[in-house]
């Protein structure tokens, strides 16, 4: 199996994993948070996860929780940064703050192939830090959510990095795709990071392995001779051979590069996060 693995930075470092968790540092502040891809034994005792943990996230069903803090005082928002954007992070009740670090290694990709004036089209963006990546070499960016809360997220990181001009677009992501292809509009560079299931907001079931081959048939055909796509898959349901094959059956003639996303922790623990599609000419 092929793996792809994204480096930590000065404020994130992903210290050690097992037993189902992670142990995370943010900037100052470290977690504790579930991950079902940590099924091993950690490195460090449990001992030692809590004497360096801030906040530990307790699931109450399998899509939410609550925060529970491990040191008396402590700020609940606060901010990081990576390579001069500024990244607010927030405590969610879907354990998650804001970010993912796993992507670092797109974000370097998008620095090094982006160029000023590049139409960049960022789908399921979330809180942005993939076009604000963007919007650092001066590309054309386009961020479509479907969720008005991370669509400011995101605007608030903008603003924060002292960038401008993004171009915010509440919608669903596979419908303004298909859209845009109507239009006739492409990009040099789309990155998509879809969500595994879900409901929409008309309450219709959404699962990735149903509209990965949709997904990507509408980003093939908005990607500009030259072009890049990216998309980030994590659903063991949608895997390396799976992703393959739907790729090839549209098209013959792109370089398709499908590896496992992966992250080193400090403690020289390796975690799995899903998988990275790169398709080229």
């Amino acid at each position: 199996m092929q793996r792809t693995y994204s480096d930590p930075w000065k404020d994130y470092q992903l210290i050690d994993v097992g037993d189902n968790h992670k142990l995370e540092r943010w900037g100052e502040i470290v977690t504790i948070r579930p991950d079902r891809n940590a099924y091993f034994q950690s490195v460090l005792s449990k001992d030692e996860w809590y004497d360096k943990a801030h906040f530990e996230f307790v699931e109450t069903t399998k899509s939410s929780g609550t925060w529970k803090h491990l040191k008396p005082n402590l700020i609940t928002d606060w901010q990081i940064d990576f390579n001069n954007i500024k990244i607010n992070l927030h405590l969610t009740k879907f354990k998650h703050l804001g970010i993912f670090p796993e992507q670092r290694v797109n974000w370097d990709y998008l620095s090094k192939n982006l160029n000023e004036g590049d139409r960049f089209l960022n789908l399921f963006g979330y809180t942005g830090i993939a076009s604000l990546v963007a919007k650092q070499k001066a590309a054309d960016v386009f961020h479509c959510d479907s969720v008005k809360q991370v669509i400011s997220w995101g605007n608030e990181n903008m603003l924060a990095s002292g960038l401008s001009d993004i171009h915010w677009i509440l919608e669903d992501a596979l419908k303004y795709a298909k859209r845009e292809v109507k239009r006739g509009h492409q990009f040099k560079g789309i990155i998509m990071d879809p969500p595994a299931f879900g409901i929409g907001a008309k309450k219709q079931r959404w699962k990735i392995e149903n509209k990965f081959p949709e997904l990507l048939a509408a980003a093939l055909d908005l990607k500009e001779d030259g072009g890049f796509i990216i998309a980030n898959t994590y659903s063991p349901r949608l895997n390396v051979d799976k992703i393959n094959k739907i790729a090839k059956e549209l098209t013959s003639n792109k370089k398709i590069n499908v590896t496992t996303l992966s992250v080193n922790s400090e403690t020289q623990k390796r975690l799995d996060y899903g998988q990275r599609t790169l398709i080229t000419d």
